[in-house]
């Protein structure tokens, strides 16, 4: 079976559905007045990549950022050492700025803090923020754990925040668990879901 357009193939559905069967639904949750959300399984040796997809993230309080951290012992401690890098595009509704900056005040340099993803959100009830972060083979013990992490939000001076996020959680041990969190109040509603990619 193949997508046609006007006659011609255009995408075959079996190739499709393949590359589908490479991501696997592991968990979710959803925030409800939630001070974070934490992934303390599902989060082993079974995938060389772990996703998380982030769907309209409200904050409780305007301006608060998107967060993360990692844990080495099953959500005692998130406390990860990492560095990293941020930067990130930025278009106001009124057409008045367009920017790309890299932002030396959101990444850490062998910090245990808290990772921003995002920019200041608003909490209007139609600003929120979504996105996605890769997390590369967390359970090796040879390698550190690089990280990839894309976000756009409804930034609370009413324009779009594109984050673009990379960096490393310098530990040979295995990462095991995560948390999200916002930099100040609590996730208001939102649902964070956690996907393994298998090998191609």
């Amino acid at each position: 079976m193949a997508f046609i357009s006007n006659g011609t193939q255009i995408l075959d559905a079996g190739a499709f559905q393949a590359s589908l069967g490479n991501l696997v639904f592991i968990s979710e949750q959803t925030a409800s007045g939630s001070a974070s959300i934490s992934f303390t399984s599902g989060i082993d040796s079974t995938y060389p990549i772990y996703k998380f997809e982030f769907i309209n993230i409200h904050p409780a309080t305007d301006g608060a950022e998107f967060k993360f951290n990692l844990s080495t012992d099953a959500g005692s401690n998130y406390n990860v050492t990492k560095t990293t890098t941020h930067f990130y595009t930025f278009h106001t509704e009124d057409d008045a700025v367009a920017s790309v900056n890299y932002d030396t005040g959101r990444d850490l340099a062998q910090s245990t803090a808290f990772q921003n993803l995002t920019g200041d959100t608003g909490n209007n009830n139609d600003q929120s923020l979504s996105g996605s972060l890769e997390i590369f083979n967390p359970s090796s013990t040879t390698f550190v754990k690089h990280f990839l992490a894309n976000t756009n939000s409804y930034y609370s001076s009413d324009s779009s925040y594109n984050s673009y996020v990379a960096g490393y959680g310098n530990t040979t041990n295995s990462i095991d668990a995560i948390r999200f969190q916002m930099s100040s109040g609590n996730i208001d509603s939102g649902t964070i879901k956690l996907y393994g990619i298998k090998d191609s």
